[in-house]
């Protein structure tokens, strides 16, 4: 992917990484769109920069995404480089029975989100000059979180999908996957402020000094991610789901 020069979506842009991210791509040189639902976020993050815009969307809604899509390329038929980076993440308890409302949610928003808006793009992106898909997956997608049991597996499909997708598009359209570990955001409580997670503008920083080498690598690992991304075909796979999740608990905890 060139680092400069392109148009850029970017949805959850309004907070934590999409809007970091948005805000270093800008500073590129790169005309940015942030999508979200919350239009006064947005706004903000976009506030005083040139070449950014923002437009809201309901990643929920099916009708909503096709919608946007046309809009989007009506307004922008630059649009070249496309960043699924919306998400939510639920702790739930699968030890029991319960009420199943936020592990559906989590797979409509986490799953069907980014391939639905991928679907309505896709013959654009192939169009375009340096067209590019960039999926956030997580360090969850390999080594799960046990509280986030739904979480994991939706960013576990979404890595799956992001290599079909490089291969399906090989040639068409560059495939990228951007790997976070825990960072300090706001997708669950208490989480910007976990000493453990990582800092937000640390993860930003690193993920650009890795998105602007030429060629871009097929997946963006900070550091902090390798163990949890090697930790199968380093063949300590369940010694790490175990040291992960104590940990995990006792961040929790405040210990």
């Amino acid at each position: 992917m060139n680092p400069t020069g392109n148009t850029i979506l970017i949805t959850g842009g309004g907070s934590g990484i999409g809007a970091a991210l948005a805000q270093r791509l800008h500073d590129a040189g790169n005309a940015v769109i942030v999508a979200g639902r919350r239009q006064e976020a947005l706004d903000e993050v976009i506030a005083g920069r040139e070449n950014m815009s923002a437009m809201t969307l309901d990643i929920d809604d099916p009708a909503a995404i096709e919608d946007f899509a046309q809009r989007l390329v009506a307004e922008h038929p630059a649009l070249n480089v496309l960043v699924n980076n919306a998400g939510i993440m639920k702790l739930e308890d699968i030890s029991t029975r319960r009420d199943l409302a936020d592990a559906e949610a989590t797979i409509v928003t986490n799953l069907l989100g980014p391939i639905r808006l991928t679907n309505a793009l896709v013959d654009h992106l192939v169009g375009q000059s340096g067209g590019t898909i960039v999926n956030l997956t997580s360090g969850l997608a390999y080594i799960p979180l046990t509280t986030a049991p739904v979480y994991s597996a939706t960013k576990a499909a979404i890595h799956s999908y992001t290599v079909s997708l490089r291969r399906a598009l090989d040639g068409k359209v560059e495939v990228i996957e951007i790997v976070p570990p825990g960072v300090q955001t706001s997708l669950t409580p208490g989480q910007e402020t976990r000493s453990a997670y990582m800092p937000l503008d640390a993860f930003a920083d690193e993920v650009m000094a890795l998105w602007t080498q030429q060629p871009t690598p097929s997946e963006i690992l900070v550091e902090r991610v390798r163990p949890l991304r090697n930790a199968e075909a380093d063949h300590r796979f369940s010694k790490t789901l175990d040291q992960f999740n104590e940990m995990a608990e006792r961040a929790r905890r405040g210990d």
